[in-house]
């Protein structure tokens, strides 16, 4: 799995090459932390995966055939990508039946919150903040259950 894990870890750096965040560094970074913050090498991957299927042009059949990933996996991968259109909460409310999706998600939120990374907070920062914590509280009463 160890293997696995590098595999996607290069995937992900090839798939987010020249994208930015909001911040202007390389996005990497981004769901480089997320991993960092899981326990797991299955919550690992997915975590350098999340933004994959919702931010490239990369496709599940894609995951599937290039890298080998597991089906438990992708299932936690298809949860964690929003649809064009899905009211937010819903969209949160769907992940809590899966904890590994929930694991990703909570350290996801927690890392797009850091606002020391942008060059200035704007009310839609501010906005965004306050609707990821209403999200955390939603993973986190899904996590203790």
């Amino acid at each position: 799995m160890d293997k696995l894990l590098n595999k996607c870890i290069e995937f992900a750096q090839m798939a987010h090459k020249g994208q930015r965040d909001k911040g202007g560094a390389d996005y990497i970074g981004h769901p480089l932390r997320v991993m960092e913050q899981m326990d797991t090498t299955e919550e690992k991957i997915v975590a350098v995966l999340h933004d994959i299927l919702e931010d490239t042009y990369y496709t599940i059949t894609d995951l599937y055939s290039i890298l080998g990933i597991p089906d438990n996996l992708i299932e936690s991968l298809i949860l964690l990508k929003r649809r064009k259109g899905e009211n937010y909460m819903t969209y949160i409310q769907s992940l809590t039946k899966d904890p590994m999706a929930v694991a990703v998600k909570i350290a996801d939120l927690k890392d797009n919150m850091d606002l020391s990374r942008l060059p200035a907070v704007t009310d839609h920062d501010l906005e965004r903040q306050k609707r990821y914590a209403e999200a955390l509280e939603t993973l986190y009463a899904a996590q203790a259950q």
